[in-house]
């Protein structure tokens, strides 16, 4: 197996387990030719490369995501990673944690963007509580 395989291999895997089989698997089989050659590098260098390397753990990877995802203003991208980081242990008071301290830092339209995206992944995964009538 070469290098490439290996590290797609190892990518997959942790992909899978991060973003769930069923995103990953549908975004492989969603890709035509041009897609793929996406698919390719992202596997391998994101998740074969990057997250699997020994110097942080997956929490950690998760927060630094949630953070520069929001800098970047993508919000399409935060929703995954929010899930990601459910996944990975991370709770809803840190992933407000994380949002508010990036809000300050990328300014309040990126902030709102990314609150806006994360809170609708938590009330889809169940992880928000209703409001609360006082």
């Amino acid at each position: 197996m070469s290098d490439d395989a290996s590290m797609f291999d190892k990518g997959l895997a942790v992909r899978r387990e991060v973003l769930g089989a069923d995103y990953v698997d549908g975004s492989l089989a969603k890709a035509d030719d041009f897609m793929m050659a996406f698919q390719q590098i992202t596997t391998e260098w994101c998740w074969g490369y990057a997250w699997t390397r020994p110097g942080l753990e997956r929490r950690s990877r998760s927060m630094i995501n949630l953070a520069m995802l929001t800098a970047l203003g993508k919000p399409a991208e935060l929703k995954l990673h929010v899930k990601g980081a459910l996944q990975n242990g991370l709770t809803v008071e840190e992933i407000k944690e994380i949002l508010l301290h990036a809000t300050v830092y990328c300014g309040i339209p990126a902030g709102l963007e990314a609150f806006k995206a994360a809170h609708e992944v938590l009330k889809a995964e169940g992880a928000l509580a209703g409001k609360v009538a006082t």
